[in-house]
């Protein structure tokens, strides 16, 4: 266990367990403020939607469906309109984790809170902002074992006949904290993310408890 001065700043109030880590050469980036952010994945059987990004910040890369917290809305509020926007489906999501990134040539860092459902109603339907698909669950996709197959080319046979989960075309720390959500482990973490997608500096933990007993936003 990692005490709570080893958790970096931004993540919040929280007890945990280092699991992956890199770049303490690097001093963390500061940043003048945050601004709040949701993004929410939905787990059927063993497959993951995901949505391709076809416009705006992160544009070409696979991710949860999700976006800014509006004035007068909780976090939770907001991760439901989002995915009802983006994807046409709503679902009882429930919280997963908190991520905190601060990127190169943005002054305000994104604190932005993950959730997760395991059901949902509706047809995912792409929209203007993304593009839903449905990859595999298997172990070696949820693990990226002996593939480095992107999305696009969707000729990776597994179980489900779906392709692999495309890491090569997410955002660089996706493969450090997506394992802890489909198997449903509570996670926290930080990236500072320089030019090209590139993790300047990371840490991700394993949350033990809350120390205020308010991890769970809603």
């Amino acid at each position: 266990m990692v005490s709570d001065s080893d958790v970096p700043l931004g993540v919040g109030d929280v007890t945990a367990v280092v699991y992956a880590q890199g770049g303490r050469e690097h001093e963390w980036r500061p940043f003048q403020h945050t601004r709040r952010y949701t993004n929410a994945f939905v787990i059927e059987g063993n497959k993951l939607l995901l949505g391709l990004k076809k416009r705006g910040f992160g544009v070409g890369l696979y991710n949860g469906f999700g976006g800014k917290v509006e004035p007068g809305e909780t976090p939770l509020q907001a991760a439901r309109r989002e995915l009802q926007e983006e994807a046409g489906i709503d679902a009882p999501l429930e919280h997963a984790g908190t991520l905190f990134f601060v990127v190169d040539g943005i002054d305000w860092a994104f604190d932005v809170q993950i959730y997760v459902a395991r059901a949902y109603e509706g047809v995912p339907t792409e929209s203007d902002e993304m593009n839903p698909s449905w990859f595999s669950l298997s172990d070696d996709s949820v693990y990226a074992r002996g593939c480095s197959e992107s999305a696009a080319s969707g000729t990776v046979p597994t179980l489900t006949d779906l392709p692999y989960i495309p890491y090569d075309q997410m955002w660089a720390d996706d493969i450090h904290w997506l394992p802890q959500l489909v198997r449903g482990e509570r996670f926290v973490g930080r990236a500072d993310l320089g030019a090209g997608n590139v993790m300047r500096r990371y840490w991700f933990g394993k949350v033990v408890e809350s120390v205020t007993g308010d991890v769970e936003l809603r």
